[in-house]
């Protein structure tokens, strides 16, 4: 789990990161969340926008995007989903230390 601290830098990080998936009609589904992995273990910090087609609720969307990739849901702001997930091979981000 982050603390309070650390989401606030992630968010702070995120800032300037353009989103890079889209859930569109189809919703969120098995391909989806193996590239979405795929993108966490390279950059740790992903942005996803959910498109106005989308039909589940946004907080839903979320929540099956976290646990799919088993990522922290650091922000739903609007329509935009920030995920965190700590590489294995690629570590980036050197989040603040918990207190």
């Amino acid at each position: 789990m982050l603390t309070g601290k650390q989401k606030r830098f992630l968010r702070s990080e995120a800032h300037h990161v353009d989103p890079i998936f889209q859930v569109g009609k189809g919703g969120v589904n098995e391909a989806m969340l193996v590239q979405i992995s795929e993108a966490l273990e390279k950059r740790e910090l992903v942005k996803i926008s959910i498109l106005q087609n989308n039909e589940d609720d946004k907080n839903e969307v979320a929540e099956k995007l976290a646990k799919g990739t088993k990522a922290e849901l650091v922000q739903l702001i609007g329509h935009t989903v920030v995920l965190y997930k700590q590489s294995v091979n690629n570590k980036r981000i050197e989040l603040p230390v918990k207190r």
